[in-house]
């Protein structure tokens, strides 16, 4: 048996960013997660050794020992449109490229998972060799969805994303000068959408290089996935824009954006004008959502990164 859970409180990152993101809905969550935390704990036998700091921006991430002493990984994270299907992917990957799946509770957010090392992501490596595993790693990922499976399009969790860029352009979240970007955006997802590719493949949705742990059984594996089903031109957008602060500063940073849209296109065999259009979409999209929240900052380097492309 397990012992007597203890009281753990959730990181600061996790408070700010959930009670900046989600308001009121979002600090009630948080009022509740040290219970839900130690419930979990209890119901599946689980000896806490520490709480990950910072961790996730919407999760709590818990280093656990199961009753047989193997390490594992507790995640309790806020539900949402895109993560109430996280469990389901990790199910249909079954550890083939991504963090291997022990247990789950979906209504209530929680997962227990193989234990990584949560401290080395491919941000540890110099960008090129960084850029190769994660390609290697993307490409295992990329499987038929499976039957049944119930994971959104892309198409449609875009249209959202749309009419939200929409929204927020129309009440004057963003600059005004951003209006023809935007508009450049929404005409780029409409066109990508009218055209789609033709196999469907279960995409990790929030794919990047801080989102490839280092592992025991293989070299990386994939966590925290958004899963949608559609485009494998979808799941580059994010490896485009990787370490955009430092890209931003470095000589000749909007050649280098152009060649890695090259790159990555030709090491994944995807159509390079459809990478770069998912890169603007959402490049655009992530851009007002920071201004949005109060990001200025972000969200002009998000604004800026999508005009070099």
């Amino acid at each position: 048996m397990a012992s007597a859970p203890q009281h753990l409180e959730p990181p600061e990152r996790l408070v700010r960013t959930v009670s900046a993101w989600e308001g009121e809905p979002g600090r009630a969550w948080l009022a509740t997660l040290p219970q839900r935390v130690a419930d979990h704990l209890e119901r599946w036998e689980l000896r806490p050794e520490r709480v990950l700091s910072p961790g996730g921006q919407i999760s709590m991430i818990v280093l656990v020992r199961q009753a047989d002493d193997t390490p594992a990984t507790l995640k309790i994270g806020l539900v949402t449109d895109e993560t109430r299907h996280e469990h389901a992917a990790l199910a249909r990957w079954d550890g083939r490229g991504a963090v291997r799946l022990l247990r789950a509770d979906p209504d209530a957010g929680a997962l227990l998972l193989e234990r990584l090392h949560s401290d080395v992501s491919l941000r540890s490596l110099p960008e090129p060799k960084a850029m190769l595993e994660a390609c290697a790693t993307l490409r295992r990922l990329w499987v038929p969805p499976g039957d049944g499976a119930p994971f959104v399009p892309v198409a449609e969790h875009t249209a959202r994303l749309a009419g939200l860029l929409r929204e927020r352009r129309d009440r004057g979240d963003l600059p005004e000068e951003a209006g023809p970007l935007v508009d450049e955006a929404l005409a780029v997802r409409d066109a990508l959408c009218a055209e789609p590719p033709g196999e469907a493949v279960l995409l990790h949705g929030d794919y990047h290089h801080g989102n490839v742990l280092a592992a025991d059984r293989v070299p990386w594996l994939a966590i925290d996935p958004k899963p949608l089903v559609g485009d494998p031109a979808y799941d580059l957008a994010w490896l485009v824009r990787d370490r955009l602060d430092t890209l931003i500063a470095t000589p000749g940073s909007q050649a280098a954006a152009r060649r890695r849209v090259a790159k990555l296109s030709d090491s994944l065999e995807v159509d390079r004008d459809r990478v770069r259009g998912w890169a603007l979409f959402r490049s655009v999209e992530a851009g007002a959502w920071a201004f949005s929240v109060g990001d200025r900052g972000a969200g002009e380097l998000l604004l800026e990164f999508a005009t070099w492309l």
